[in-house]
């Protein structure tokens, strides 16, 4: 929660009077306790620790409190997984991803998405052009819910950092990132 990339992103949100709230997955919390490298934790428990935080943001906030989840690659995918679940849609009031993990590197066929067909919240998908996790190309060929929106960052890896020889910049593509997930979700509220 505290790579450069997530507190780029954090501090423009909240640079826009949007509140941000970041978290760790519990795998994430042993790393940082113990310094030890580790995979993440099966996706039944990643699922369960978002769903807590969303329980306790919750209890926190007034009820008309839209709130919006998303994350950086799995983290999105976890939050886009829980805005399927019926017993939780009605607590989100949107999800942003950063960066989809549609399949593994070099592995097309292992798809990550069949749950995005049929989504009924707001989601918006943000991913380099060159993202080796799903391509523009491939993305545009996925069947995705109405409810979903993509926005492609030039010449972006999966990190958004294009290429030096394609004129962008990385500090362009967060800058875009920015204004992209700040007009999601000023269109979902309608402030």
């Amino acid at each position: 929660m505290d790579h450069p990339f997530m507190q780029t992103i954090a501090d423009g949100l909240a640079q826009q009077g949007i509140r941000v709230i970041r978290f760790e997955f519990p795998y994430m919390q042993k790393r940082r306790a113990d310094g030890g490298r580790r995979p993440p934790d099966r996706m039944p428990k990643l699922l369960e620790a978002f769903a807590e935080q969303i329980h306790q943001l919750r209890t926190e906030l007034a009820p008309s409190t839209s709130i919006f989840i998303g994350g950086k690659s799995m983290g999105g995918r976890v939050a886009s997984l829980l805005a399927a679940d019926p017993k939780l849609q009605s607590a989100i009031a949107g999800v942003v991803c950063l960066g989809f993990p549609f399949h593994p590197p070099g592995k097309p066929e292992r798809y990550r998405g069949e749950h995005l067909s049929n989504l009924q919240t707001p989601l918006l998908i943000l991913q380099g052009e060159r993202d080796t996790f799903g391509c523009r190309d491939e993305v545009q060929q996925f069947s995705l819910s109405p409810e979903i929106e993509c926005h492609f960052l030039n010449d972006g890896d999966h990190s958004f950092k294009p290429r030096k020889r394609s004129g962008y910049t990385l500090e362009q593509n967060l800058n875009e990132v920015i204004a992209q997930m700040e007009r999601f979700i000023k269109k979902i509220v309608r402030i």
